[in-house]
């Protein structure tokens, strides 16, 4: 993401989203519509996607948690504002929310901090498609995914659910999920790979924190590489993957960070990360 801005202002409130950022570069997201499971609204997808962008532009971010408020992650599309409204689109409007929504997992997978989901509770449809495009998923014993699409009449594959899935749990498994949409609980979600860390009963939010505090205090350039090179190398042959690596890795070994562990390693002292 470029760091350079034209004339728009930082935007000085998001209205769809709780949104802190502390003094380590950690920032927290926060779905924050309890009452509705933090179903998503127009709004909300629209501010994720630009809120992420805004984040990767001024490069002040080390790491991102992405949470839900109340008793679940995010229960999905809102199907008042969102299903009930789409059925009044024409299809230029539709395509347009499509994409919208894709945009919003692109952001996730191509911003250059890492994201940590925080998971309890439902994690269902577009609510589900965001966890799995994070990188980390961190998820108590009460966490539950559903992919919920083909129970709507839908595609199973939105939001590039079909993309992503089969590469975290393999072909077998998101055929099942993405075509049945039947819910999965914790241990079979940890089992077949898609919870990265199981924590115990309330402990999500605490892990994911700690999590994104240790990835801001390591070497930033280094895992946003790492992600972008992840993301990128999905689709390449071995060739074009290793050249990729070594252009990257000469790169790196120019940079502040590279030079700093050998100092801290002869010193016999902890490195101190600068991200570049």
């Amino acid at each position: 993401m470029s760091p350079f801005t034209g004339s728009a202002p930082r935007t000085p409130e998001w209205r769809h989203l709780r949104v802190t950022v502390d003094e380590s570069g950690v920032a927290t997201v926060t779905f924050a519509r309890p009452e509705k499971l933090n179903a998503l609204t127009f709004g909300a997808y629209a501010d994720l996607r630009d809120l992420l962008a805004e984040l990767s532009r001024e490069k002040s971010v080390r790491a991102l948690v992405l949470a839900g408020e109340g008793r679940g992650f995010c229960s999905g599309g809102d199907v008042d504002e969102i299903i009930g409204a789409t059925l009044a689109m024409d299809t230029a409007q539709l395509l347009d929310f499509n994409r919208m929504t894709g945009q919003v997992v692109r952001a996730i997978r191509e911003c250059p901090f890492p994201v940590v989901a925080a998971l309890h509770g439902v994690a269902a449809g577009a609510g589900a498609v965001l966890a799995l495009a994070a990188d980390f998923r961190v998820a108590d014993p009460s966490a539950r995914f559903a992919f919920l699409f083909t129970k709507v009449g839908l595609s199973g594959g939105d939001m590039g659910a079909a993309y992503l899935l089969p590469r975290v749990v393999g072909l077998g498994h998101a055929t099942r999920l993405l075509m049945l949409g039947d819910t999965v609980r914790a241990p079979e979600a940890e089992r077949i790979g898609l919870i990265s860390e199981l924590t115990d009963e309330g402990r999500s939010d605490e892990a994911a924190q700690a999590l994104a505090h240790r990835l801001a205090e390591g070497p930033a350039l280094a895992y946003a590489q790492t992600k972008a090179l992840l993301t990128a190398e999905l689709d390449m042959p071995l060739a074009a993957a290793v050249e990729m690596d070594a252009a990257t890795q000469a790169l790196l070994m120019n940079g502040e960070d590279y030079a700093e562990f050998h100092a801290a390693f002869t010193a016999k002292r902890p490195p101190k990360w600068q991200g570049r």
